[in-house]
């Protein structure tokens, strides 16, 4: 049988979608959904973005100003995943400060933010791998430094899986400053030799490429993944990038199919999505969610 979603990231704190405005029993009927289909992983995006958190963390609130978190998003989805037998992945907490020189001050927050989840929630059952949430397209010696002392320290808390996304910088968002392929292998040759022992599993996102393009991309992805001893997972993007007129709209049903059948044939080992809750979900605020959900499980020969 064809490969499947088996992980997808929970957007707990939202960037750039609008927030579900769900509670408790939405969340757990959600969780109920991914296992439907034969999710098993569960990835936190982030533990915080900005003045947001997922729980109200002293760490955060002594070092940034951040707004009150009203509830414990950390333990919610802790429990459904132990309820649903999924593993947990921590997602790192995103200043934003980085991007603009701030890498050290980066690291040293999410080294202290990391001991206060260790201390709060690191003995759950589901907890069975770390998330770092600093996303780039191409090398970036800041980001090393946050990708080196942050997956150290975290190796140090707990010896688990340690995980990154990064982003392609394909033709299809950036056709004036896109890397081919070619590019993008040189680039991230660097990345790689900074990251090989401390990162475990890296996941593309694939959707910021032409979709004849991604073959090539996926291709460099898991040769570079497999000269380095790292996992090659996908992050198969289930939104649409380019050709719609608004973001983000849950996919085509086509288009998700033909990028989950192009990472199988490349390679990799694992299939993840960003993301269930708001694209693909059966109660999503958007009815073409819905319908993709309905299309997936279809495909999947399961009968709802």
């Amino acid at each position: 049988m064809a490969m499947r979603l088996t992980g997808t990231f929970l957007d707990a704190v939202v960037a750039d979608i609008p927030s579900n405005n769900w509670g408790r029993a939405e969340w757990a009927a959600d969780f109920d959904a991914m296992r439907a289909v034969g999710i098993d992983t569960v990835i936190l995006i982030r533990a915080g973005a900005r003045d947001r958190a997922v729980f109200d963390s002293r760490v955060l609130r002594d070092a940034c100003d951040v707004m009150p978190a009203y509830g414990d998003l950390m333990t919610l989805f802790l429990d459904e995943a132990e309820r649903c037998g999924m593993d947990f992945y921590y997602g790192t907490y995103d200043s934003g400060a980085w991007r603009g020189g701030a890498h050290q001050r980066e690291a040293d927050l999410n080294m202290a933010l990391a001991d206060e989840v260790m201390e709060r929630y690191g003995s759950r059952r589901a907890f069975r791998g770390w998330y770092i949430c600093h996303e780039i397209p191409r090398y970036h010696e800041g980001a090393m430094v946050v990708y080196e002392r942050l997956a150290r320290h975290l190796r140090g808390l707990r010896d688990l899986p340690i995980l990154i996304s990064p982003w392609l910088l394909g033709r299809k968002e950036f056709p004036q400053d896109y890397l081919s392929p070619e590019d993008h292998e040189k680039n991230w040759q660097r990345v790689f030799e900074r990251i090989q022992g401390l990162v475990d599993i890296v996941a593309f996102q694939d959707g910021l490429c032409a979709f004849t393009d991604l073959p090539a991309y996926l291709d460099v992805n898991a040769r570079l993944c497999r000269n380095h001893g790292i996992a090659c997972w996908s992050n198969v993007e289930n939104f649409e990038r380019g050709g719609v007129p608004m973001k983000f709209l849950p996919i085509d049903w086509r288009h998700l199919r033909y990028k989950m059948e192009a990472a199988e044939a490349a390679g990799c080992s694992k299939l993840i999505t960003f993301e269930f809750s708001h694209f693909m979900s059966p109660q999503s605020m958007y009815p073409s969610a819905r319908h993709l959900y309905r299309r997936y499980a279809e495909w999947l020969g399961i009968d709802l």
